[in-house]
């Protein structure tokens, strides 16, 4: 009886996702006992097939990483403009946090939530221009992701 389970690190706050994977022959309760075990770390998603489970991981299992990235680089560049560096690392912080709850409690999806706040000829259009352009950050988050799901599948083949 082997389920394979992929915490990622916002589990250790109760935040995080959990990705199970599981044999077919699996019986429902010993997934369930499982999800039971799992679930004070947050969302528990599965049982899934090994590939559905290699992309997924791309997804919650690098995905603290690429969040944490994203607040270090506000920060950084709200101090380029002027901003202190521990107001800047705050309010990065606080924005992705409260971004986060509003997708959470809305009920909206994330391009609804984002067109809500983006007003035509704004500056936060005039930030998404740049940040979603033709090499912007869709673009880039599915060549991470890429790299992610290859490199999961190229350390699955070495051995221990």
């Amino acid at each position: 009886h082997v389920i394979r389970a992929m915490p990622n690190t916002p589990g250790s706050v109760g935040k995080g996702v959990t990705l199970l994977a599981a044999a077919s022959s699996l019986g429902q309760d010993d997934i369930e006992a499982a999800r039971k075990l799992l679930t004070p770390l947050g969302l528990v998603e599965g049982p899934m097939d090994e590939k559905t489970m290699v992309a997924a991981t791309g997804i919650s299992g690098c995905g603290p990483a690429y969040v944490f990235l994203l607040a270090e680089v506000m920060a950084e560049a709200g101090e380029a403009e002027g901003v202190p560096k521990e107001m800047a690392a705050r309010l990065a912080v606080e924005t992705i946090i409260g971004a986060a709850a509003l997708m959470e409690e809305s009920g909206q999806t994330p391009n609804e939530l984002r067109k809500m706040v983006t007003s035509p000829g704004g500056i936060t259009q005039a930030a998404l221009d740049i940040l979603m352009d033709d090499g912007g950050m869709p673009i880039l988050l599915r060549k991470a992701l890429r790299a992610a799901v290859t490199r999961d599948r190229e350390l699955s083949r070495e051995p221990d």
